[in-house]
C-alpha cells in the first residue's frame, strides 16, 4: 500500500465531525459540484452535514422569517440563507459559533462549531440575540454507514479541518477555492482524475 492509499485509509476512517468536505471535479452529481460541506456528525452509521458555499437565489432570511411567521426587526445584515443539501429541503438548520448554547435543540460539534435545528435559533437571529456567527441552510447532506467513505475513496471528496475563518468569514463564492487552498492544492491543477491530496 503507497503512502497515498495509506493516508486515503486513515482519512476515510476517521471521524469527520468537524471537518470540510470539498468535492472533487470529478463528483458527478450536479447538486454538489464545487460544494464545500462542514460535516455535522459522523459514525458507522451514517454522516450528516451541510453545503455552506451555495446561497439560494430564491428565499431570503425576510421571506423565511415571514414563512415561520417570526417578527422581523429590520437589520442592517440579512444572513444568506443556503441549499444545505437535497434531504429533508424543507428543514431549516444553523451552523453557528458555539457562545449560543440555549438549554436544548443545540448539538455541540467540536469547540468551534454548534448546530441548531429550531425555529427558536432563527427567532433570535431575527431579533439580535442568536449567535454571534452563523450560516441558515435549508436541507441537508446525508449518507448512510459507509457511503461517505466509499466516496472518499473513489476520489469524490477530499477533507480539510474548519477554521471559523474558512467557515464564517470567507464569501461563498471564494469557500471552495480557499478550502482546497489550505491543504496546498492549487484548484487550477485538478481534474476528474486527479489523485488524492
Amino acid at each position: 500500500m503507497t503512502q497515498a492509499e495509506n493516508n486515503q485509509t486513515e482519512q476515510t476512517s476517521a471521524d469527520l465531525g468537524g471537518k470540510l468536505l470539498i468535492a472533487m471535479p470529478s463528483m458527478g452529481d450536479p447538486r454538489f459540484e464545487k460544494s464545500v460541506i462542514f460535516m455535522c456528525a459522523h459514525s458507522d452509521d451514517g454522516s450528516m452535514g451541510l453545503i455552506i458555499n451555495k446561497p439560494t437565489a430564491d428565499v431570503t432570511f425576510p421571506n423565511l422569517l415571514e414563512q415561520l411567521e417570526i417578527p422581523h426587526i429590520r437589520r442592517t445584515h440579512e444572513p444568506n440563507v443556503h441549499f444545505g443539501g437535497p434531504v429533508e429541503m424543507g428543514r431549516g438548520f444553523v451552523l453557528h459559533s458555539p457562545e449560543y448554547m440555549p438549554d436544548d435543540g443545540v448539538l455541540k460539534v467540536d469547540d468551534d462549531f454548534a448546530m441548531s435545528a429550531t425555529k427558536d435559533v432563527v427567532r433570535d437571529m431575527a431579533d439580535g440575540t442568536g449567535p454571534a456567527k452563523a450560516i441558515l441552510a435549508l436541507g441537508y447532506s446525508g449518507w448512510g454507514g459507509g457511503q461517505l467513505e466509499g466516496e472518499i475513496l473513489q476520489n469524490g471528496w477530499l477533507t480539510c479541518d474548519a477554521t471559523p475563518e474558512l467557515v464564517f468569514e470567507t464569501a461563498p463564492e471564494d469557500l471552495w477555492t480557499a478550502a482546497l487552498q489550505s491543504l496546498g492544492v492549487d484548484p487550477i491543477m485538478l481534474s476528474g482524475s486527479a489523485g488524492h491530496a
